[in-house]
């Protein structure tokens, strides 16, 4: 089925004036997430982790580091909005993989993680993950 333009325009136009209204008319929700990723039991330091509001249509950065000489990171992000945010957490590494691109592994942070309001900050501590297992869903990514 064909979309003509005045019709692909206007939904444009209604998706840009919901995503405003969601910021006039929502509630500010906060999110923290740290942990520590390894690699073979070794610190997997300068591994890209980025953090995103997972949306309907596109996903919108809410942070981005790399990890620490020691595998650390700490990524926290915010938003409002009317309905509740659905954080998730994107690895980016090269753990025991010698493609041309890297692996992505996603951990999707629980609702309960999230906080409600402008001061009420969550934190979602992943623990120690070692890159080096396989994780349900894992592809590569070039383009992140």
């Amino acid at each position: 089925m064909l979309v003509s333009p005045k019709s692909f325009l206007l939904l444009l136009a209604l998706i840009g004036f919901a995503h405003a209204i969601g910021g006039v008319l929502g509630r500010g929700q906060k999110v923290t997430v740290k942990g520590k990723l390894v690699c073979n039991g070794a610190a997997a330091s300068d591994v890209k982790v980025k953090m995103y509001e997972d949306g309907t249509i596109y996903d919108t950065k809410l942070d981005t580091m790399n990890t620490l000489a020691d595998g650390t990171f700490n990524l926290m992000g915010s938003q409002k909005k009317v309905r509740s945010i659905d954080p998730k957490l994107n690895i980016y590494h090269r753990c025991n993989h010698h493609g041309l691109c890297p692996k992505k592994v996603t951990i999707h942070v629980p609702k309960n993680a999230v906080g409600k309001g402008s001061k009420d900050a969550q934190l979602f501590d992943i623990g120690v993950l070692n890159l080096a297992n396989k994780f349900p869903g894992e592809t590569t990514d070039c383009i992140h």
